[in-house]
């Protein structure tokens, strides 16, 4: 089997896709593996915040037509950018073992959070990170962030930030490790659905091809996974909703944490589950209903009007 790969074309985008090659090349039943980079219109718009464009599924719908039209077979993705309901024809063929699913705090001084001087701005586009950053601080500001990683970085070291916020599986992938100044507990910064976590997206009717690729899935990812974007996908959460959520599996049980915030941070709902991994999927739901219970749906219809 030949397996051509639509990849964005970031420095991280590529490597997330010669990971995915390098595991493929590796098994007997793949002939050849071809890197097919692509632009995306969330590569290529950058001044304007992805609420305001389209969100993060501008990153792969280019990158879905390639499938579409023969272009390409699979493509790779950071599973916290891939929308949690997956278009008609399409699906998650395998997800990888999860990296650190941490977000990273970067400042310019080695400045940890807690010294950042009031009115200190901080650089990130993501209204998950800025409700649970203005939260802990309310008198910090959190300016917009786009680019790829070190453009972000660039950005800082410019001095356009007094302190930035990325995920630390993507600077560790990267080599750039040095530039975290510290990591935010979960308990202070809950991580998107399957931050850290590499999917693998195909068309659903290629069953030969989805056989190959379930070969290369982590049960664990999977589970976690799994009950990550069921969160989202219960509270009809998009990739820019102030949403998100951690689940950790410890032999048989999975224990699930969630949260719906406001994107100034005076609101933050938070719950937890935990029950049998098999359930996971139906723990995500129960998670978000008790969020729902408690409100969350009035705060993400305050945040999209």
């Amino acid at each position: 089997m030949k397996i051509r790969i639509a990849t964005r074309k970031s420095e991280l985008a590529l490597w997330q896709a010669q990971h995915v090659a390098d595991r493929l090349t590796a098994l007997a039943q793949v002939l050849s593996v071809e890197l097919v980079p692509l632009s995306t219109r969330g590569d290529e718009i950058l001044d304007k915040s992805l609420q305001k464009i389209g969100g993060k599924g501008l990153f792969i719908k280019e990158l879905e037509v390639a499938m579409q039209s023969g272009n390409a077979d699979i493509a790779v993705h950071s599973m916290k950018d891939v929308p949690a309901r997956m278009p008609e024809g399409f699906c998650i063929a395998a997800v990888l073992e999860r990296a650190n699913p941490a977000d990273a705090f970067l400042s310019r001084e080695g400045v940890a959070f807690v010294d950042l001087p009031p009115g200190a701005t901080i650089g990130s586009s993501s209204l998950r990170r800025q409700a649970q950053l203005k939260a802990w601080r309310p008198d910090i500001g959190v300016k917009s962030l786009r680019g790829n990683v070190n453009t972000r970085l660039r950005k800082l070291a410019d001095g356009e930030y007094d302190a930035i916020v990325l995920a630390s599986a993507g600077l560790e992938r990267l080599g750039l490790e040095a530039h975290i100044t510290s990591e935010f507990s979960h308990d202070r910064m809950l991580p998107a659905a399957a931050q850290g976590v590499i999917g693998i997206e195909c068309l659903a009717r290629c069953q030969e091809l989805r056989e190959v690729l379930l070969l290369l899935e982590d049960p664990v990812s999977k589970f976690t996974t799994t009950a990550e974007r069921a969160v989202a996908a219960t509270l009809d959460a998009n990739c820019q909703s102030p949403v998100a959520s951690y689940a950790e599996v410890n032999d048989t049980v999975l224990t699930i944490d969630a949260l719906v915030a406001s994107p100034d941070g005076s609101k933050i709902l938070r719950q937890r589950i935990t029950g049998d991994v098999v359930d996971a999927e139906l723990l995500g739901n129960q998670v978000a209903n008790a969020l729902l219970q408690l409100g969350a749906k009035e705060l993400l219809v305050e945040h999209s009007t």
